[in-house]
């Protein structure tokens, strides 16, 4: 992967998109005749590489699918692949016989051999989850051309986790919560999410922080539910009514302290601009503010997108491949991720 290729992950003009950073369509599927993943030897999951590579994907990816074999991949590449969340942690980790697909845009990705035989994830940023859903479902289509996949007639899509059973379809969004937060009520949140059988994860998914106040909220339950009750549910209701928990304690705060608001805002952007030495923490920290204050109107020079562009440029495979740093050098180079803040927000 080259580090200049640009994901729609920056773009958050949509309605909702001063809270929701992005939105991900993720479907699970397996291969009829083949045991899960973590049951199947080598020689199988080599065979099930070879009929996912053969078969004819449509959608996205029908101007072609360029595809990556992780096991002869370098860390760089698959350090880019992970921050970009096309991959998971368990994936990249992995050894067993395992590649996996990227649309031209970088936007989609088809993972073969993660948890399940396929699969496969769309993005986009902000709040555009119906485009996602139709066109993953023009993916799942094209995909059932060619290969058979395990399907029950009462348990639908069969999955190596029985959370996925049913449709096998996960929807989620990445909602920035800073002021929910700062007026230290996320707990509300997570009862709320609890309450609706959501799962709220971090930055990468289940077993990661919450960096810069960033969490991945997705649905809990795809069993005896079809794909248009799922994205009613999730787009048409519970995500507008996290976004407003989100809004309401912010404009709270500034109705409450406004000139605390103002001071953290221009404090962060101040720091990361002069900042000789960033840590990741540290750096999402005073993004996430600058982010809260460009979304209230505080900050009015810079864009969303550039925050959101550093969001994915300060973590350490990225930094590598932009500033051509050595891969022991950049998981910890404080001074080359404040100089690349600092260049960008000049």
């Amino acid at each position: 992967m080259k580090a200049e290729d640009r994901t729609v992950l920056y773009d958050s003009d949509t309605p909702l998109g001063d809270v929701v950073l992005s939105s991900r369509v993720r479907l699970a599927r397996n291969i009829t005749g083949y045991p899960f993943v973590n049951r199947a030897s080598a020689d199988q999951l080599s065979e099930v590489v070879h009929r996912v590579q053969t078969a004819q994907i449509g959608g996205v990816f029908e101007t072609g699918a360029r595809w990556i074999n992780l096991q002869s991949s370098d860390e760089t590449d698959r350090g880019l692949l992970f921050e970009r969340n096309l991959i998971s942690k368990h994936f990249s980790e992995g050894t067993h016989p395992r590649c996996v697909a990227l649309s031209a845009d970088g936007s989609a990705s088809i993972m073969v051999n993660e948890e399940d035989h396929v699969r496969a994830q769309m993005f986009a940023g902000g709040f555009r989850l119906h485009s996602l859903v139709e066109s993953m479902t023009q993916l799942d289509r094209s995909l059932e051309h060619s290969l058979d996949f395990a399907f029950h007639p009462r348990f639908g899509y069969l999955t190596a986790c029985p959370t996925n059973l049913g449709t096998g379809i996960r929807i989620s969004v990445m909602l920035h919560l800073p002021a929910l937060r700062i007026l230290d009520e996320l707990e509300k949140m997570r009862r709320a999410a609890k309450e609706l059988k959501l799962a709220v994860r971090g930055l990468h998914g289940e077993g990661s922080d919450a960096l810069g106040e960033l969490f991945q909220v997705s649905n809990q339950v795809t069993l005896g539910r079809s794909e248009e009750d799922l994205l009613e549910e999730f787009a048409g209701a519970i995500v507008p009514r996290l976004v407003e928990y989100e809004r309401h304690a912010r404009q709270r705060m500034l109705e409450t302290d406004a000139p605390a608001a103002t001071d953290r805002a221009h404090r962060a952007l101040g720091i990361l601009r002069a900042a000789r030495l960033l840590s990741l923490e540290e750096a999402f920290k005073y993004l996430s503010r600058v982010r809260l204050g460009i979304a209230i109107g505080i900050i009015d020079k810079i864009q969303i997108g550039t925050v959101n562009r550093l969001l994915l440029e300060v973590q350490p495979a990225h930094l590598t491949r932009i500033l051509t740093l050595p891969p022991s050098l950049a998981a910890d180079d404080r001074a080359a991720r404040a100089t690349h803040v600092r260049t960008v927000l000049a």
